[in-house]
């Protein structure tokens, strides 16, 4: 494998994996302290630690969604399809890919619906399916949360390494410590915060690679010099399947099959990874919809912005003196392991480049992480622990259960990334694969929440029938094609696609053929009751109200309010103890939603704004310009570059601003709760 010419030192590496990751450990302790002192939420509470009390406001909702899908293939593979098929490359990894999150909002609103008080969807895969079927659905979402934690370790590595010389191995195992570090500490809603921070230095720093490409850099610096050199790549290294070879045009027969992969893995990778789940439990209920669209829409601009520049750079640079593999073009090796963007940006800015990448990557993957750790944590606490192992446990039992599992789940995906990289399977490989390993369950799981009509037959058969079927697809026409079957040949596009389409539709047609035999009419309010008899506060259990949903008056307002949570994180008193503050803590009724109108019309918002979305992204504008094969004129991808531009200072404003600007009410009364409090001990020390 190739390393770029302008390597970091190798204590570059060590400082950034190990200094930076216990900065945000120390930066979380910090918010924890500030939490546990000044609100009423307390991280050493387990309904605050795994679902922050479930009352998160929608923009950092939707900057967390941003931060738990930017993984680290992200920012490398979509680099690396605009490597291999130009444009198209990166247009159909963030169409391909946004789809999932726009139609989670629909899964959002039902859970929100259906079953108010879950701490995980597994929990009601349980409560209405039983033991086995629980234990087969755990099944698919360990293996999903494994295959994205190791990826995004395999992915950090293989760029960590390139970059700066460091250890592989050593950079597997030490990248997940500082995270596991500050997930420990801080819980949920911390670790929203410090998702926050990551997503504002990762909006940052694209933004800052994209002004510099096209804007100020002498060896590009505008969309024209761009487009020209794409043109003259095209005539040296044309693209197979794409109209001239070019590298300027969405009619990219493999760009067309690798977004129909990427539609299918993502499926999986979102309605069975909990770490989306916990967003929507965590959320508002009428507001969890508004979080996914706007998280999704927010999500878009990342890799289309920056493999749009970075990963087109790396095709017009190639032939630079000044690239890291000049005379020759990288190798195959070095592009599907993620090198394209690392390439890139040595050549553009030489070590300053490689630092900003560097950086950049780590808070994909730091961020990333915190959100599987947190998701998995949650997962083996309630689904494995308290299901299995101890049924009555305690909040201070959960709480230092979840602690361990974050832990254990941080080394295993380090195992797993350990595993992949001595068995020589790169990133690019996992992230084609791994759609038709988990894509049978999505439909399951889906209709478990939105169906009553499932049944526990229909369930299991879309999960093991189509698991069956994916397989199969996928090692015959790897023999069929290729005449054999190897890590190579499973890795190609027919192949991954013949297996990805085979496990998500026959996934689909076995769950509803056999539900329809015998179709089940399945009664929502047991779901709904799902932990509602008690919820343990600081102050000890509570009962919750008979009903699974609160009782509304016709003005929308809930007759009971003494349980109502509160519309800002409410900052009790700062001269009282931390004791005297966890005693006065309300205790918050964790299955209150909105006025069921409201629900309804956001489940309508859900629906309407997910499919028309989806066919303006998936349809509308890419198969007019795949049939017409039409080629970008100089202006039509100036547009396109400034439009790019457009979409991520969106996205920023989305997942920056807007986070920020809907809790300004809550600083302000912080602030003033700590100068009481520091004027409370000034005036204790002169008496």
């Amino acid at each position: 494998m190739s390393a770029p010419a302008t390597t970091l030192p190798v204590g570059a590496g060590y400082g950034v994996v190990v200094g930076v990751g216990f900065f945000f450990a120390f930066l979380m302790m910090g918010i924890s302290w500030l939490q546990n002192r000044y609100t009423m939420y307390s991280t050493r509470q387990s309904e605050e630690f795994n679902t922050a009390s479930r009352s998160v406001k929608p923009g950092l909702i939707a900057s967390g969604i941003v931060s738990a899908w930017t993984w680290a293939a992200t920012l490398l593979q979509s680099s690396t399809v605009a490597y291999t098929y130009g444009v198209a490359g990166p247009f159909w990894y963030a169409a391909g890919a946004t789809v999932q999150i726009l139609m989670f909002s629909i899964l959002a609103c039902k859970v929100k619906q259906n079953a108010p008080r879950c701490h995980t969807f597994l929990e009601i895969i349980y409560t209405r399916y039983g033991a086995v079927t629980h234990i087969v659905f755990m099944v698919f979402a360990f293996v999903t949360n494994i295959l994205v934690g190791s990826q995004l370790l395999l992915g950090g590595s293989a760029v960590v390494t390139s970059l700066t010389g460091m250890n592989v191995y050593a950079a597997i195992f030490l990248i997940p410590t500082g995270v596991c570090a500050y997930v420990i500490l801080g819980g949920l809603r911390a670790t929203f915060l410090c998702d926050y921070s990551h997503t504002v230095i990762l909006m940052i720093i694209i933004l800052y690679f994209m002004f510099h490409v096209y804007a100020i850099d002498p060896l590009i610096g505008s969309p024209s010099k761009m487009y020209e050199l794409l043109e003259k790549a095209a005539s040296v290294r044309p693209i197979e399947g794409n109209k001239d070879g070019s590298y300027l045009t969405l009619k990219s027969n493999f760009g067309l099959i690798f977004g129909a992969i990427q539609l299918c893995s993502g499926c999986g990778t979102v309605f069975l990874d909990q770490a989306y789940w916990q967003r929507a439990i965590a959320s508002r209920p009428t507001t969890a919809v508004r979080a996914y669209i706007l998280g999704g829409l927010a999500w878009f601009a990342i890799p289309f912005g920056f493999a749009t520049t970075l990963g087109l750079t790396a095709v017009a640079l190639t032939d630079n003196p000044r690239f890291p593999t000049y005379p020759n073009p990288p190798t195959s090796a070095d592009i599907t392991s993620g090198l394209a963007s690392a390439f890139a940006a040595s050549t553009l800015l030489g070590k300053g480049g490689a630092v900003a990448l560097l950086i950049v990557l780590f808070m994909a993957v730091t961020s990333c992480a915190s959100a599987e750790l947190i998701a998995v944590s949650s997962l083996l606490t309630f689904d494995v622990y308290k299901a299995y192992v101890q049924p009555k446990a305690t909040p201070k039992q959960l709480i230092f259960v979840s602690h361990i599992m974050i832990c254990v789940f941080g080394l295993t995906m380090a195992v797993f990334a350990c595993i992949w990289n001595a068995a020589s399977i790169d990133l690019g490989w996992l992230f084609l694969v791994m759609g038709l390993l988990i894509g049978s369950a999505v439909f399951p799981t889906a209709f478990a929440i939105t169906w009553r009509g499932q049944t526990r037959a229909g369930a299991l058969s879309g999960c093991l029938v189509g698991l069956a079927a994916g397989l199969i697809a996928w090692l015959v026409t790897a023999k069929c094609y290729y005449g054999e079957v190897t890590v190579k040949t499973t890795g190609l596009e027919y192949p991954t696609l013949a297996g990805n389409l085979a496990a998500v539709f026959i996934g689909l047609v076995a769950s509803v053929g056999v539900s329809l035999i015998n179709p089940d009419d399945f009664d929502w309010e047991i779901t709904r009751a799902i932990n509602a008899e008690v919820v343990s506060g600081t102050a000890g259990p509570i009962s919750m109200p008979q009903e699974s949903t609160p009782q509304l008056s016709d003005s929308g307002k809930e007759k009971d309010t003494a349980m109502e949570v509160p519309t800002e994180p409410t900052v009790p008193n700062a001269n009282l103890s931390t004791v005297q503050q966890e005693e006065k803590t309300l205790h918050i009724d964790i299955g209150a939603t909105d006025d069921p109108s409201k629900l309804r019309g956001a489940f309508k918002l859900a629906c309407w704004s997910s499919f028309l979305l989806t066919f303006i992204m998936d349809f509308l504008i890419p198969m007019p310009m795949f049939f017409a094969q039409y080629i970008f004129s100089k202006e039509f991808f100036t547009a396109w570059v400034v439009i790019s531009f457009i979409w991520v200072f969106c996205s920023t404003f989305i997942s920056a601003i807007l986070p920020v600007w809907e809790t300004r009410g809550f600083f302000v009364e912080l602030v003033r709760a700590i100068g009481k409090d520091l004027r409370g001990k000034r005036r204790g020390e002169q008496t």
